[in-house]
């Protein structure tokens, strides 16, 4: 089972530790591209026009000026780094015994516009940048990140892959569309008998479904059935319904940002993909 996530905009900054080691975090084949990218981010970041070229507001000037002190800045592990909705209910950092810690080791990779691949265990600083930047000295990222990340995931496109990022992070890398094994994760709310998309509660349910994955008892599972009986678990507490159908949504193609730096996303049919659709009151 690989768990895809994408990283939060929320982050904590540690307080103490050591820096950031590239050599130590996993996936070492994705150390000298990030290498390149720290530094480019790092030589962005205190260029007069920085909050331009990484399509932040200035209300976000401080991250940005911190992005220059990366290489000293204390790091800690990504599971207490990002902090946002998802991580919040996923609960990486307070994962109840060593076998809950193993399987995330082996399971959860989250996709970032920095590092390209983190587990949950390797040591990071909080830092600022999206997926959806353009970086000078390096380019689009979703396109500069796709041929390492290949190299590295290419490899387990064949396990159940549970996908729940967002559309700018599905873009650098994902399973061949016909893959039977591969699950794109969406989250409805359900009122007064109609169905629609959710942003907030899409963020904590999945960061639910990832921690039900990772602390339930028995083995993880290895096909969409089995995730779907995995996921119907929850239905009666935390959801209403979970189904898996053939695949109507996109992984994204890249599109270009707007002046704020979003990234759009072509939508196109996932042939032989699935979806698993989560619905919540």
């Amino acid at each position: 089972m690989l768990v895809l996530l994408p990283p939060s905009e929320a982050k904590t900054s540690p307080t103490t530790g050591a820096p950031v080691d590239l050599s130590s975090l996993g996936s070492v084949r994705l150390t000298q591209h990030r290498a390149v990218v720290l530094e480019a981010l790092i030589k962005v970041s205190a260029h007069p026009d920085a909050l331009q070229i990484l399509g932040v507001g200035a209300s976000l000037a401080a991250q940005v000026e911190h992005n220059t002190r990366l290489r000293v800045a204390a790091a800690g592990p990504a599971s207490s780094v990002y902090s946002g909705v998802l991580y919040a209910a996923a609960g990486l950092d307070r994962l109840p015994n060593r076998a809950a810690r193993d399987r995330a080791d082996r399971s959860v990779r989250i996709v970032s516009g920095l590092w390209g691949l983190v587990r949950p265990a390797d040591r990071i600083p909080a830092y600022r940048l999206a997926m959806a930047s353009d970086l000078p000295g390096v380019g689009p990222l979703a396109r500069a990140w796709r041929a390492p990340l290949g190299l590295e995931l290419d490899a387990r496109a064949g396990e159940l892959v549970v996908d729940c990022r967002s559309a700018a992070y599905l873009a650098p890398w994902h399973p061949p569309v016909d893959s039977p094994r591969w699950v794109v994760v969406r989250v409805l709310r359900e009122l007064a008998g109609r169905r629609t998309v959710v942003s907030h509660e899409a963020k904590r349910t999945r960061g639910l479904l990832t921690r039900h994955l990772l602390t339930r008892p028995g083995a993880a599972p290895s096909t969409p059935a089995q995730l779907l009986a995995a996921a119907r678990e929850l239905v009666g507490a935390e959801l209403l319904a979970a189904e898996l159908v053939p695949a109507a949504l996109p992984p994204a193609r890249l599109a270009p940002a707007d002046r704020r730096g979003v990234l759009g996303a072509a939508r196109a049919p996932l042939r032989g993909a699935h979806v698993l659709t989560l619905t919540v009151a």
